[in-house]
């Protein structure tokens, strides 16, 4: 699978208190696209992350730690004259963002060529990359069309960031997108702020072109509606009891857990609850990425 997007360093208390009191912090790396490749190589999953970093400390230390993990790098670009992009977390708060001008927002569809697209099997993306400037907003169709001429699946995280671009913009940039991949992963709340869709049948109905699309509602449950055979099919999974210490990464750790069981031939109840054992995995760390799940549905713990 190749996962492409960007991944900025990530600044975080150590102890999840509050930024205006921490006094000592971590730097990781946080970015929906490279938390899922993580997630999928730790499942089993032979993984890529595809994306551009800043010639600098910063970027030399995410390479590092996502190379760690288990994730192919080798088709990050270094970029001599951007920063790689950062961005600080008050944990249950806030997160701060300073990106604008980084090296993954530099990519544009000449960069596809590049990348190896004719060898992949799926090619994972999410709808920040659009948001990041107009050379990303192009990069997505292009990625689709390498993908779809090569035979590759593909699937589509909505990730809406409102810090980055208007509900209108996303809304009309992210649905056509979307609508043309094999899985669309996509918040039930997120979804009715975009388009007004308050269910999930409303939602799939969104993308009819989407052989499945997986409706994440919170602490409710989570939804595939799967259109692959010639009756619509619709599985509801509930989701799990957690202590959340932070919610940012539990969306990409859930699709991670969904597709490595998708790739792996699991049923769509088996699929829909490693999405929720991940996402819970994460939501009891501070950190976007936490290893040490396993290949597994863990027990709850409460």
């Amino acid at each position: 699978m190749l996962c492409i997007g960007e991944t900025m360093a990530m600044v975080t208390s150590t102890d999840a208190g509050p930024l205006v009191t921490a006094e000592t912090f971590s730097v990781s790396p946080g970015g929906a696209e490279s938390n899922l490749a993580q997630h999928l190589a730790e499942l089993g999953v032979r993984t890529a992350w595809v994306s551009a970093l800043g010639a600098d400390p910063l970027g030399d230390r995410l390479l590092a730690a996502i190379a760690a993990s288990g994730v192919d790098t080798r088709w990050v670009s270094r970029d001599p004259d951007a920063n790689t992009g950062v961005y600080v977390k008050d944990p249950g708060r806030k997160v701060y963002y300073y990106r604008k001008g980084s090296a993954a927002s530099r990519l544009s569809p000449e960069h596809v060529a590049g990348w190896p697209m004719a060898s992949a099997r799926w090619v994972h993306v999410s709808g920040i990359t659009p948001a990041l400037s107009p050379t990303c907003r192009a990069l997505l169709p292009a990625v689709v069309d390498a993908a779809r001429a090569a035979g590759a699946g593909v699937s589509l995280d909505v990730n809406y960031r409102p810090a980055l671009w208007s509900t209108a913009e996303a809304a009309a940039t992210i649905q056509p997108l979307a609508d043309r991949a094999d899985v669309v992963l996509v918040g039930r709340d997120e979804a009715e702020v975009l388009w007004g869709t308050p269910t999930a049948e409303e939602i799939a109905a969104l993308f009819p072109g989407a052989g499945r699309v997986v409706v994440k509602d919170g602490d409710v449950e989570a939804v595939e509606v799967d259109r692959t055979s010639a009756t619509e099919v619709i599985t509801r999974v509930p989701a799990r009891r957690v202590d959340v210490v932070e919610s940012v990464g539990a969306g990409d750790a859930f699709g991670g857990g969904y597709l490595a069981a998708l790739l792996r031939g699991d049923g769509a109840e088996d699929r829909l609850a490693l999405g929720h054992s991940l996402a819970a995995w994460v939501l009891g760390s501070p950190n976007d990425y936490r290893s040490g799940h396993g290949p597994t549905v863990r027990p709850e713990t409460r």
